[in-house]
C-alpha cells in the first residue's frame, strides 16, 4: 500500500508572494472529528483493526476510483481510533488524505482535506514519535497545506526542510529515496535567499541522490529531469524525461495505479 504523492505543482515563490504568514501548525482536533461515520454505523473495537487495515489498503489500491480513496481514508481513521497502537492506522490514513488532495477539483474541500492531512499526520507524529514515516509524511502535508492555505506558507517551510533532512539521515531509503526527491522539489521550486530555501544546483544534488539510492523509481528519474531542465542542462532533462516514461509505462503495465500519470508527466516534460 503506497499512495504516492506529489509535491505542489504551484511554484512555492508564487505561494509566498501572495501569502500572510500564519502558523502551519496547531493543535490538533481530536481523531473522531477527522473522520466521517464509522464503518458500518458502529465505533469498531480493537478485535476489528486488522479488518479494517485490510478493507482500507484494498480501498486505497483501487485508485484512481476517489470514492474508494474517501472510504479507505475513513477506514484507516476508524482502525486509528479503535486501537493506538498501530501506526499503519495513521499512515494509511495519511497517505490517503494526500492523495484525495492531489484529485479533489473543489478549491474549498481541497483546503480542508490538506488541513486535515497535517492533522492526521500531527496525531502521528504524536503516537509514534519515532517514526521517520510520521515525520516524512508530516513534512509532504505540510506542503500541501502551503499551497492551499498560502498563509501558512512562510511557517511551513522550514518545518518541511527540517523534517526532510531528519528522514534522509534517519530513513535514506524510505518511499523510495522519499526523503531526497520531496527536498529536491522543494529546492527547486522555492523562492531563493532572503525569502526561501530555493537552489537549484542544490535542489540537482539531492535529485540526483534519490537517483542513486532508488534508479528504477519514476518520480526519482521525472524530479532529476525537472532538476537538470532548472540548471539549464536541457538535453539531459529530456533523456531523463525519456527514462522516467519507460520506468512509467512498464510500471503502468505491471498494474501501478499512479503509473500512468507519472507517464503523463514524464511526455510533457519530454516535448
Amino acid at each position: 500500500m503506497r499512495a504516492r504523492l506529489r509535491v505542489p505543482a504551484v511554484p512555492l515563490a508564487a505561494v509566498l508572494l501572495a501569502s500572510g504568514c500564519a502558523s502551519s501548525l496547531r493543535e490538533p482536533p481530536p481523531l473522531a472529528a477527522l473522520g466521517g461515520p464509522a464503518p458500518a454505523g458502529q465505533a469498531p473495537g480493537a478485535a476489528d483493526v486488522d479488518r479494517l487495515l485490510r478493507e482500507g489498503e484494498a480501498d486505497l489500491d483501487r485508485r484512481p476510483d476517489a470514492a474508494a480513496v474517501a472510504q479507505a481514508r475513513e477506514l484507516f481513521l476508524a482502525a486509528a481510533q479503535a486501537d493506538e497502537s498501530r501506526s499503519e492506522s495513521l499512515l494509511g490514513a495519511a497517505m490517503a488524505t494526500a492523495w484525495l488532495v492531489e484529485h479533489e477539483p473543489d478549491s474549498t474541500r481541497r483546503a480542508a482535506l490538506a488541513t486535515a492531512g497535517v492533522q492526521t499526520c500531527q496525531w502521528c507524529v504524536r503516537r509514534f514519535a519515532e517514526s521517520a514515516e510520521c515525520r516524512y509524511r508530516l513534512a509532504l502535508a505540510l506542503g500541501q497545506q502551503a499551497r492551499e492555505r498560502p498563509a501558512t506558507a512562510m511557517d511551513a517551510l522550514p518545518r518541511i526542510v527540517a523534517l526532510l533532512e531528519e528522514v534522509i539521515a534517519t530513513a535514506p531509503h524510505l518511499d523510495e529515496a522519499g526523503g531526497q526527491r520531496v527536498l529536491a522539489l522543494l529546492l527547486l521550486r522555492a523562492p531563493g535567499w532572503p525569502a526561501g530555501p530555493g537552489d537549484p544546483d542544490s535542489g540537482l544534488e539531492h535529485a540526483r541522490k534519490a537517483v542513486e539510492l532508488a534508479p528504477e523509481y519514476p518520480p526519482n528519474v521525472l524530479t532529476l529531469g525537472e532538476a537538470l531542465a532548472a540548471t539549464g542542462s536541457r538535453d539531459e532533462a529530456r533523456a531523463a524525461y525519456r527514462r522516467a516514461a519507460e520506468l512509467a509505462r512498464s510500471r503502468a503495465a505491471a498494474g501501478d495505479p499512479d503509473a500512468a500519470e507519472w507517464a503523463k508527466q514524464a511526455e510533457a516534460g519530454i516535448s
